[in-house]
């Protein structure tokens, strides 16, 4: 079967693809300097003009730009359009000061659904898809992105939105629910909730899962996809950007093809800033090369992954970046060492008698930082058996200390005592500071 949405999009060569992201950057580098007074000022101040962008890698000439940047300019001074040609307004959480807009012209909208659509038709969503969105909508991106991505490709979607978890179990018995697009921390709690309720998981009929908003790992995305009976895909986008459909899974699932023709993405040190060669780690940047309400220039993520230029068995020949490892400002730097939550989770998923909920604890104590992991047992585990998780404890301890290289104190709590979420888990809970 064909899932390739857009041929001439996504197969192109590679000699064509950069000639085109190269007419694009120093279209979008001329179009910034001349309607965004940020960039008027930010590259005036570096000493670049737009005519002296003329291969790709003149990119590096243009400074980075920070979320601190998008605040400082709240709430509209990163258009590029006057506010009467907007036709969406999206924004963060904003948890932590000012939230960062977004805002979308109807071209912008016309765009994102393509780049969406590709992405989702990939792994077979098409009009025989009944596709149930437990997102948030709102100002967050995720739902409406791919909401209007899985209509294009004449599936029928289901707004639920996010909440109620037993009305969406009978949304998805009631209505035939053949993919699900969530968290990945909320289809599992789905799936634990529907047992709970003695529901059998054979009267769904959920065979695809989009998730995203929240990274996975494979052991998690095993567990997900053994509970449901699945097939879960990842995609990649975030707020700043325009939302989700910068990046998906085909389904040969060897990494998430890039819409270049929309994005042109680079590999940073964090530390140095240094521009890396393919296949090497380190922050991902973005520059949105046909965003018209709100376009960026070199726009630093913090999230953690590579890229490569090979031609993918699927037939695509965009470049493809890795499942993100973790975020920069997500990185715990514990006695020098730097962990990522997704290193504790692939440990975590791959024991017995423990649940894949767990919670990352960082102190100070006297002059030195400590780890402690929470993690939730299993229903069967017996919890009067001291010496039983006295062994289970020692285990986790054990395989936590090769993987990441340090010592972590592990704690184990009753079943179903973490919190859920059904918007992003927050696993990190750090109190150095207090």
């Amino acid at each position: 079967m064909d899932l390739i949405w857009n041929k001439a999009a996504e197969t192109m060569k590679r000699a064509d693809i950069e000639k085109l992201q190269l007419e694009r950057l120093q279209h979008i580098v001329k179009y910034c300097y001349e309607n965004v007074p940020f960039y008027t000022k930010k590259l005036d101040e570096a000493g670049v003009k737009p005519e002296m962008i003329k291969t790709l890698e003149d990119i590096k000439l243009i400074p980075l730009t920070t979320k601190e940047d998008l605040r400082d300019n709240y709430p509209f001074g990163m258009l590029a359009v006057p506010q009467n040609k907007i036709v969406r307004i999206h924004a963060s959480s904003g948890t932590t000061g000012n939230p960062t807009v977004v805002g979308y012209t109807q071209k912008d909208i016309d765009v994102w659904a393509e780049d969406m659509a590709r992405l989702v038709y990939a792994v077979g969503a098409n009009s025989d898809t009944v596709v149930q969105i437990c997102f948030g909508y709102g100002l967050f991106t995720g739902a409406l992105g791919l909401h209007y991505g899985l209509e294009k490709v004449g599936a029928s979607v289901i707004p639920a939105s996010s909440g109620n978890t037993e009305k969406q179990l009978k949304l998805m018995r009631d209505f035939g629910t053949n993919c699900l697009v969530s968290t990945p921390s909320y289809a599992l709690y789905l799936a634990e909730k529907s047992k709970e309720l003695g529901f059998s998981m054979d009267e769904y009929k959920i065979r695809l899962g989009l998730l995203g908003s929240e990274g996975t790992t494979p052991e998690m995305r095993d567990q997900i996809e053994a509970a449901w009976g699945m097939f879960v895909t990842d995609n990649y986008g975030m707020s700043e950007i325009g939302g989700p459909g910068m990046s998906g899974e085909c389904m040969e699932r060897n990494g998430l093809h890039i819409n270049e023709d929309h994005f042109l993405c680079e590999i940073i040190n964090s530390q140095t800033l240094e521009v890396l060669g393919e296949g090497e780690v380190g922050e991902m940047v973005v520059t949105t090369l046909t965003k018209e309400g709100m376009p960026l220039l070199r726009y630093r993520t913090k999230d953690i992954t590579r890229i490569t230029y090979e031609p993918c068995r699927c037939g695509r020949t965009t470049a493809r970046m890795d499942k993100i490892k973790g975020r920069s400002d997500d990185m715990l730097k514990i006695r020098g060492v730097n962990v990522f939550p997704s290193q504790v989770e692939s440990v975590l998923i791959g024991l017995d008698d423990i649940a894949p909920h767990y919670q990352l604890i960082v102190r100070r104590e006297g002059f030195q930082d400590t780890l402690e992991v929470k993690v939730e047992l299993l229903e069967n585990v017996p919890l009067e058996k001291f010496s039983a998780l006295e062994k289970i404890q020692r285990t986790v301890e054990s395989k936590l200390q090769t993987v990441l290289g340090i010592k972590a104190k592990v704690t184990l709590a009753e079943p179903k005592s973490l919190e859920r979420f059904q918007g992003k888990a927050k696993r990190i809970l750090d109190l150095r500071n207090q």
